[in-house]
């Protein structure tokens, strides 16, 4: 999120929703739960009406998509609703924008009830599945993406459903024993060999041992959050960043605003079934083992050597309090790659280190070694500095005192007084944050004036200004960014491009393209008086505004396209904004007033038509071409075989041809690393400190996108 002060106290804008909300509760008597749901809705409604920056029509348009949308969140995997049950919702189908209008929940009743008593039917359909063996030996699929399933016609229907996916869960349970038994035999660990059989009798065990425990989650699942879901069905169809949180998302979000991260130092977010890894912190433990990567799906979790618990169909609190523990102990993390394949990941829990959430900063000698031996294999031939943010970070409570665009401006001066010729600046998998920052960073570069433009439905569209007089680094520059490179990271890499100050460095497609700016209102702060009973109400977080180019561009949906396009793992499917349902669509606005610099454009050129040559000749990109369709074909095939020996050979293939990109990423050789004075020192006094940043240079020597930003560098040099 590009993240501005959380607007608590400046509330003037729901107004109009106290209004409305006092109006409704002088008509309606209700019991405390439906009041405090009257309220919320009422909450909601005025927010969406009355806030967002591009309100949408609510008609009956908005009332289909409403309608599918909360079906989809209703029952994501469809295993408890059938579609006789589902027929009386059908009626409200072209209702829900009269309900809107009217704070009208019948719909919602009747959907809650329906999804509490499928939910209560589904125990003893599992425990009756499960008390048998399946037939292993049938040739029938099941599919892992539920939006290829369907929701299930009558309830014998529903049955079968339920068994083909209790089946798939076993098969693979009993695969991946087989697999550690295999291993142990191999490496003579093995005392006594189980059959398949008593795999799957294990396997059927486990598996009622889990379906008990979700049982036992969803029923806790209290009808204010049911609600939540049916609020969300209608904030998701503004667009895809604005929800309501109920009381406990609420804090859940504030906690994490606050940067304070523990245990493995990774952000989840549930898709589906799955916990998955929406973000790897800097710094933190999983960061420096570094297998986990964002879209990583956890499957298991285990604590250091004993058996790992399955947590497909967790809870995201739940499995957070499994991977969580005491710093020094170890958590074992069974995940499904972006390619198929599984990975056990073993990680070693720590404090994330806030150090290394700031801009950090190194020297890169330009020379290339052999990796095993370190003798030079030649030269980039400049002296190259190199700067990463992770994220564009500001202290609003001054608790810290620290801001990226003070911390960047400092690493600057260092790598100054080292003689750097050329900088490189690191924006990869950065999300964004401070709008300011990022605007205050841009003007490092670059002569004041406007870095971003912004438009919300107070004030039309408005240019940024960067006011600062002094030009902290005037030589060349290279940006690199990514697929995930995102919002504050996209102002800054579009306003450099524009100004024609730096060159861009980066995926074939384009950065992550989220050019909206999100604000939070705390219910609780916009009622008072006789609703004081009813709090907790929870939060809104809704879209309040969209960025532009200075040249009149978005970045909406579009990204930042790169001048220099590195081949990538993932050029064949989408990923970004564009891929989320209710996006907000492209616009353009007037382009601002400023003057683009021109005494680069010829090294650009020179060093982009290098570039396309290098690349060209270069083999070491050769196997992403290979990599990125068998992972287009692996999104593409969401198809599981049932029959045992199929499934077998299919991951076992999927295993196989993941083993051939392992170090794709990885470059076959390395740069030259050298620490900045400052480092040095520190590591003089702290042990912990010289061990994370060793780990860094090692990464930063054989990073593969790196090395080809060097060679950039070293072609505008020169």
């Amino acid at each position: 999120m590009l993240a501005r002060l959380m607007q608590r106290k400046n509330l003037k804008y729901l107004l109009p929703v106290l209004i409305g909300t006092l109006v409704v509760l002088s008509f309606k008597l209700f019991g405390p739960q439906e009041e405090k749901e009257q309220v919320i809705f009422s909450l909601v409604r005025d927010a969406l009406t009355n806030v967002h920056l591009q309100p949408r029509t609510v008609d009956d348009e908005m009332s289909v998509e409403v309608y599918e949308n909360y079906l989809k969140s209703l029952d994501y995997n469809k295993l408890f609703l059938t579609q006789e049950e589902l027929a009386p919702l059908d009626s409200f189908r072209y209702l829900l924008d009269d309900a809107f209008h009217q704070n009208n929940t019948a719909f919602f009743e009747l959907s809650y009830n329906l999804i509490t008593a499928g939910i209560q039917r589904s125990k003893s359909i599992y425990t009756e599945l499960l008390n048998e063996s399946f037939d292993y030996t049938t040739e029938e699929y099941t599919w892992t993406d539920s939006k290829s399933k369907f929701f299930a016609a009558d309830q014998s229907a529903l049955v079968d459903e339920w068994r083909k996916h209790l089946k798939w869960r076993i098969i693979n349970r009993i695969h991946e024993k087989e697999q550690v038994q295999e291993e142990e035999f191999e490496n003579g660990e093995l005392e006594e060999e189980k059959t398949f059989e008593e795999f799957e009798q294990e396997a059927r065990e486990k598996e009622l041992e889990l379906q008990n425990e979700w049982y036992s989650d969803l029923m806790d699942v209290t009808r204010l959050e049911w609600f939540g879901l049916y609020m969300n069905a209608y904030c998701e169809v503004f667009d895809p960043h604005t929800n309501y949180l109920a009381p406990q998302q609420n804090d859940n979000f504030e906690m994490s605003m606050t940067g304070q991260f523990e245990g493995i130092g990774a952000q989840l977010k549930k898709e589906g079934d799955y916990i998955t890894i929406e973000r790897i912190i800097a710094g933190s433990a999983c960061w420096r083992q570094g297998d986990l990567e964002a879209g990583d799906k956890i499957i298991a979790v285990a604590q250091g050597t004993a058996a790992p618990v399955d947590v497909v169909g967790y809870k995201i609190s739940e499995g957070i309090k499994l991977i969580r523990g005491k710093k020094g102990t170890e958590v074992r993390l069974t995940v499904k790659k972006k390619d198929g394949s599984r990975m056990v990941i073993p990680i070693i829990r720590d404090v994330v280190e806030l150090e290394s959430t700031f801009a950090r900063s190194v020297v890169l000698d330009g020379g290339i070694y052999n990796r095993k031996s370190a003798e030079s294999k030649g030269s980039i031939g400049t002296k190259t500095g190199y700067i990463r943010l992770p994220k564009f970070y500001v202290d609003f409570y001054k608790s810290t005192n620290r801001n990226a665009a003070d911390d960047v401006k400092a690493e600057i001066e260092k790598l100054k007084a080292e003689g750097v010729e050329g900088i490189v600046f690191d924006l990869r998998s950065n999300g964004g944050g401070s709008l300011q920052a990022a605007i205050e960073i841009a003007g490092l570069f670059t002569q004041k004036g406007p870095m971003v433009q912004v438009k919300n439905f107070q004030s039309g569209t408005r240019a940024k200004n960067n006011r600062g007089n002094k030009i902290y680094w005037d030589g060349p520059l290279v940006i690199l960014v990514n697929e995930y490179s995102a919002s504050a990271s996209e102002i800054v890499s579009a306003a450099l491009q524009d100004r024609g100050r730096a060159l861009i460095v980066g995926p074939s497609k384009s950065t992550f393209g989220k050019g909206t700016v999100q604000n939070m209102f705390d219910f609780d702060r916009a009622v008072g008086g006789n609703l004081n009973s009813l709090k907790p109400l929870g939060a809104i977080k809704i879209t309040t505004e969209k960025f532009y180019r200075i040249n009149g561009g978005t970045t909406q949906l579009q990204g930042v396209i790169p001048d220099i396009s590195l081949p990538g793992a993932y050029d064949e499917i989408a990923i970004g904004e564009k891929e989320y349902d209710h996006a907000l669509a492209v616009d353009y606005v007037e382009k601002a007033t400023y003057n683009a610099e021109k005494n680069w454009t010829k090294a650009f050129d020179r060093a982009n038509k290098r570039a396309v040559e290098r690349l060209a000749s270069e083999d070491t990109y050769d196997a992403f071409k290979e990599y990125a369709q068998w992972i287009a074909k692996g999104e593409e095939n969401k198809r599981i075989p049932l029959n045992y020996t199929d499934y077998v050979a299919f991951q076992d293939s999927i295993s196989a041809q993941s083993d051939l990109f392992k170090n794709i990423n990885k470059a076959p050789d390395s740069l030259g690393v050298v620490a900045l004075p400052d480092h040095l020192t520190m590591f003089e006094t702290d042990s912990a400190q010289a061990d994370i940043y060793h780990k860094w240079y090692k990464n930063l020597s054989r990073d593969l996108v790196l090395r080809e930003g060097v060679k950039v560098v070293n072609d505008l040099v020169k």
